[in-house]
Parts: C-alpha cells; structure tokens; sequence
C-alpha cells in the first residue's frame, strides 16, 4: 500500500504544474480572445462612423440639389406667372383691336374679314397663336 500512496502523491504532485500550465494558457487564450474581441468591436465602431459620415455628406449633397431644384422651380414659376400675365393682357389689346377695327368696318362699310381669335382664359389649351414646336436639350435638367 505505501507503494500506491507513494503513486498517488507523486502523481499529485506532478499534476500540480501541468494543471498550472493549463491555467496559464488557459488566460493567455482568454486575453487574445478578449484583444481580438475589442479589436473586432473598434473595427465595427469605426466602420460605422465612417458610414455615418459618408450618409451626412450624402445627405447634404441632396440638400444642395433640392436648393437648386427648388430655386429653378421657383424661377421657373414666377416667369410662368409672367407669362400668364402677359397673355391675358395681349388678349385684351387683340380683343380691343378686334372692337375698334369692327367699329371701323360697321362705319365705313368695306369689308375687312376679321379672323376670331379665341380667348385663353375660358379655352386655356387653345393658343391665341399657332403652336410653336418647343425644343429641349439635356443641358437644360444638369445642374
């Protein structure tokens, strides 16, 4: 029996630094495995601050481009406006001419043949002019 004992505690004896051994490689594989964790994590933050700042610039970028549209849309407005205008008061010259010259004609008697011109305000699709074919190039959409 003291054989056997002798076994055992020069087993236990020898198991004492191979289970230190393990425990030693055991935290040294902890330690690289909680580096490489925070190193994955900071690679992810930074990714995510770089999209976050790739979506600011983005996102100004269509800011300026909604601007642009939007100042070219309202210019484009007030000149239709203009144009609205100006028509209703060419309709009323051409309509006041139409008066004087059929006044003319009532009194003078000559035949003078005057063409009607239809008025835009209650026909808005009939021009009080022949259609003009309008031509567009793509320069006019960039910006």
């Amino acid at each position: 029996m003291s054989g056997r004992l002798a076994r055992q505690s020069s087993s236990s004896e020898n198991s004492g630094p191979i289970i230190d051994e393990r425990k030693r490689k055991r935290m040294v594989s902890n330690r690289d495995s909680a580096r490489r964790s925070r190193m994955r994590k900071q690679q992810h933050l930074d990714e995510i601050v770089n999209q976050v700042d790739h979506l600011k610039n983005e996102n100004e970028q269509t800011e300026m481009q909604i601007n642009t549209h939007m100042n070219h849309y309202l210019k484009l407005e007030s000149e239709n406006t203009i144009l609205r205008t100006q028509i209703i008061e060419l309709t009323d010259r051409l309509q006041s001419m139409n008066s004087v010259l059929r006044f003319v004609e009532e009194f003078s008697g000559v035949s003078m043949d005057i063409p009607e011109i239809p008025d835009p305000l209650l026909k808005p699709w009939q021009l009080p002019c022949p259609a003009q074919p309008m031509v567009a190039s793509a320069n006019l959409f960039q910006w």
